[in-house]
C-alpha cells in the first residue's frame, strides 16, 4: 500500500518503520530537516521537507495516488486540515490524531463533515488503558476483544504464587479455570506454552477469558483483587483530563497534582469532582500531606519518563499496591520494568497500534476475514489479533482437531453471541465469530494464514 505520514514526531517515526518493514512504500512529510535526515538514515522511507497541510507539498508526498494519509503533527487543527485536503485530491482514506477534548467531543461531526475515516486520540486510549488496569489491579495489564466480552490478562507470577512450579495443564485440572493461558514471558524470552509446559517465579502470564472467569481465577489462587476506591493524578495533561472523567463515572475519589496554576484553575472546571492540587507531584512532603500512605493507588503522568519513574518508586516504598507510570522510551519501560514497575502505558505506542491495526484491516477487506482489534505484546514480541469471521472459508463448522494450526499461532478465544469460548479440538469456528489469535508471527493478516490447507 501506498501510505503518507505527516508529522516525524514520536508517532510519526515509530508508525514509519512499523509500516515499512510491512513492505509498505511510505513518505514521510516534516518541515524539520534534521529529523527528515534521520529518518532516511535510519529507514527505508522518502521524505518530503514542508509544510504537509499544503496543496504543493501534498501533491510532491503523492497524497493523490495514496492508499491512506496519515495526520499525526503535534497540532491537531493541522492535521484535520492535512486530511480534509489530502481526501480532495483523491487519498483513498484519511486519519487524523486528534487530542484536544474540544474537538473529540464533536468526533460524529468531524469524521462526517470533513473527511476522516478515523480518528486517533492515544491519550484517551491511554486513559481506557490505565482505567482497566486500576479496575483489575491485580493484573500489570489489560486488554479487551469482542467488544470487552473478552480479556486477554498479564500477570506477574512472585514467590508466593501457588502457580510456581506448576505445569500448564495442571492450573486448568486444579483451579477448573475456563482460562487460557496463550503467553507466558520468561526474561527476554516469549512463549506460547504447551500444557507440559511449567511456570517459573517471576514469569509474566498472559491468559483469555470472560471477566467474571478471570475474577473466579485470581481469586482462587489467593491473589488479591480488591477494588481500587481513591487515586492520585500526578500530572493534570490531556490524559489526566480524561482519566478522571473516567474514574469519576465509576465513583473512584481522585485527586490530580499539577505545576501550572492556569491548568489547576482550567481543571477545577472541567472536573468539578476532582480533587486539585497546584504544587509537584514529585515532591515527597506534598505526596504525604495529600494521603499517599492511605491512597489505593498512584499514577504519573507528566510529561518526563523519568519523573513518572521517580514517583512511582517512591510511592511504592510507602506501600501503595498500584502504580503506573506513563512511559514513552521502550529503554525506560525496561528500566522500569527491572525496578519492579511492572504496569506502564505509551499513548505512542497506542497510537500506532490503531492505526497499524485499521490499515491492515483495510489491506484485507476483500478476505474471508476482518482484523477487529490488534495488541502488540511482550516488547512487540508478540501479537494479539481479533478477526471478525466475514465470509465462507475451508476451516468453517470443521473441529479444530481435524485441523493443523501452524506453528506459533494459539486460538485464545472464540466469541459466539453471547458465549465466550475457550477453545480445544472439539471447537469449530463459524460465520460471524469474533476469533481471538495469539502469534509470535508479525505477519498475519486474515484467520486463514493460520491453517494448513
Amino acid at each position: 500500500m501506498r501510505i503518507v505520514i505527516i508529522g516525524d514526531g514520536k508517532v510519526g517515526s515509530t508508525l514509519s518503520n512499523q509500516l515499512q518493514r510491512h513492505g509498505h512504500n511510505v513518505t514521510v512529510v516534516d518541515n524539520n530537516k534534521n529529523a527528515l535526515k534521520n529518518l532516511i538514515d535510519t529507514q527505508d522511507v522518502l521524505c518530503v521537507e514542508g509544510n504537509g497541510a499544503t496543496y504543493e507539498v501534498q501533491l510532491e508526498a503523492g497524497v493523490n495516488e495514496s492508499d491512506v494519509t496519515i495526520a499525526c503533527t503535534s497540532t491537531d487543527e493541522l492535521n484535520m486540515i492535512a486530511c480534509m485536503m489530502a481526501k480532495k485530491l483523491g487519498s483513498k482514506r484519511t486519519i487524523a490524531r486528534v487530542r484536544n477534548p474540544d474537538y473529540y467531543k464533536q468526533i460524529d461531526f468531524l469524521k462526517n463533515e470533513m473527511g476522516l475515516n478515523t480518528i486517533i486520540n492515544p491519550e484517551l486510549a491511554a486513559a481506557n488503558d490505565i482505567s482497566r488496569m486500576l479496575l483489575f489491579p491485580t493484573a500489570t495489564k489489560v486488554e479487551l476483544f469482542a467488544k470487552g466480552r473478552v480479556e486477554l490478562i498479564e500477570f506477574y507470577v512472585n514467590a508466593s504464587s501457588p502457580l510456581c512450579n506448576m505445569k500448564i495443564s495442571d492450573i486448568y485440572k486444579n483451579y477448573n479455570a475456563k482460562i487460557l493461558v496463550c503467553a507466558v514471558q520468561r526474561g527476554d524470552d516469549v512463549h506460547i506454552p504447551s500444557g507440559d509446559f511449567i511456570i517459573n517465579q517471576g514469569d509474566k502470564l498472559n491468559f483469555t477469558c470472560s471477566h467474571i472467569e478471570a475474577e473466579k481465577f485470581l481469586k482462587a489462587m489467593g491473589m488479591d483483587n480488591n477494588k481500587v476506591r481513591s487515586v492520585i493524578l500526578i500530572g493534570g495533561g490531556k490524559i489526566g483530563y480524561y482519566l478522571a472523567e473516567l474514574l469519576n463515572k465509576l465513583r473512584i475519589d481522585v485527586k490530580i497534582i499539577e505545576k501550572d496554576y492556569n491548568k489547576c484553575l482550567e481543571l477545577s472546571e472541567l472536573l468539578p469532582k476532582a480533587t486539585i492540587i497546584h504544587g509537584d507531584g514529585t515532591d515527597s512532603a506534598l505526596l504525604k500531606t495529600e494521603g499517599i500512605e492511605s491512597t489505593d493507588a498512584i499514577v504519573a503522568l507528566t510529561d518526563y519518563d523519568e519523573h513518572n519513574i521517580i514517583a512511582v518508586l517512591y510511592s511504592s516504598s510507602k506501600g501503595v499496591k498500584k502504580v503506573i507510570a506513563k512511559i514513552n522510551s521502550s529503554s525506560y519501560t525496561h528500566m522500569a520494568n527491572s525496578l519492579g514497575i511492572l504496569s506502564v502505558v505509551s499513548p505512542k505506542y497506542l497510537a500506532v497500534e490503531h492505526i497499524e491495526s485499521y490499515i491492515r484491516a483495510m489491506h484485507n477487506s476483500e478476505n474471508i476475514s476482518e482484523i477487529e482489534t490488534l495488541y502488540r505484546l511482550v516488547d512487540d514480541k508478540l501479537e494479539a489479533i481479533e478477526f471478525i469471521v466475514k465470509k465462507d472459508a475451508f476451516f468453517l463448522n470443521k473441529p479444530l482437531k481435524k485441523l493443523t494450526i501452524k506453528k506459533n499461532y494459539l486460538l485464545a478465544c472464540i466469541a459466539r453471541e453471547r458465549k465466550i469460548i475457550i477453545p480445544n479440538g472439539e471447537t469449530n469456528i463459524r460465520l460471524g465469530d469474533s476469533v481471538v489469535l495469539v502469534t509470535l508471527s508479525n505477519d498475519c493478516n486474515s484467520l486463514s494464514d493460520i491453517f494448513e490447507e
